[in-house]
């Protein structure tokens, strides 16, 4: 998968999964716009990075969690790059608290952040893509929370929810411009961010909990989001992609499933004790 000649816009690139969608981006050919809060610490360091691999790259600083901020990057974005034919939307805000003592204003905060900002973004670069007239890739990093309810996350997981639907509308709307909306779930993904809160030893065991046996990795979402941004999905819109090891099932061992015979009344007795059959 190429993307040569290619320019993708990437924000929350300084670290974690943005990085992780730089990096698989470059390899293939793309070009860079990377962006982060301004004062990002990470962001320099990404940069550097990409252009010892041999990679184009911008740096832009802004705050995308605000119009004017999104509208700053994308105007700074073109001036730079000339164009953009690939949007990732890589912006959260996660705070964890209990529903009964979540305060209000971090409720909406946690919103603005993570569901408002994809809005802000999106929009103006969706409308370069159709004035332009030659398509282009929205891909949104959304999260497994999205569908799967985790207690004292309310405000990521129902904004990350808003956040697929409006991608799905959006990929309704956009299909006449020939633009491309798709979301990726991603799962525990070892980024520096999940390190500053959890142990060492929780994530180990959530690693354990999962059928592939490992967290994932921001390449791996660089991966998936190279693959939607690539031609080979060009026929791909309105898809939700988890990229999760199997997080919808953690917890499922052969052992602990009861054979369905063996729990009835009156088995025979001979049901495998291995976990379900055909």
């Amino acid at each position: 998968m190429r993307l040569d000649g290619k320019v993708a816009l990437i924000t929350g690139a300084g670290r974690g999964i943005g990085r992780g969608c730089a990096e698989a981006f470059v390899d293939a050919g793309a070009k860079v716009v990377l962006n982060d809060r301004p004062g990002n610490p990470d962001l320099p360091g990404t940069l550097e990075e990409i252009k010892t691999l041999g990679g184009t790259a911008w740096a832009v600083e802004a705050d995308v969690f605000g119009r004017e901020g999104c509208e700053q990057l994308v105007e700074t974005a073109l001036q730079a790059a000339g164009q953009i034919d690939i949007l990732v939307s890589n912006v959260a805000f996660s705070r964890r608290a209990d529903f009964l003592d979540c305060d209000p204003d971090e409720f909406e905060q946690g919103v603005r952040g993570t569901f408002v900002s994809g809005f802000h973004i999106a929009q103006p670069v969706a409308r370069h893509m159709a004035e332009r007239g030659e398509g282009g890739k929205i891909i949104f990093i959304s999260s497994v929370q999205a569908e799967l309810p985790i207690a004292r996350c309310a405000p990521y997981g129902a904004s990350k929810a808003a956040l697929n639907h409006m991608a799905e509308t959006m990929s309704v709307e956009l299909c006449q411009h020939r633009i491309n909306v798709n979301v990726i779930e991603p799962g525990w993904t070892d980024t520096p961010g999940e390190r500053a809160t959890f142990s060492e030893e929780t994530l180990e065991h959530e690693a354990s909990q999962l059928p592939w046996g490992r967290l994932g990795t921001p390449l791996d979402i660089g991966r998936a989001a190279l693959f939607l941004a690539s031609d080979y999905a060009d026929y791909i819109t309105g898809a939700i992609l988890p990229v999760d090891g199997g997080f919808r099932f953690k917890d499922w061992r052969p052992s602990q499933v009861t054979p369905v015979r063996s729990a009835r009344s009156g088995a025979d007795g001979n049901a495998s004790t291995d976990g379900p059959s055909a």
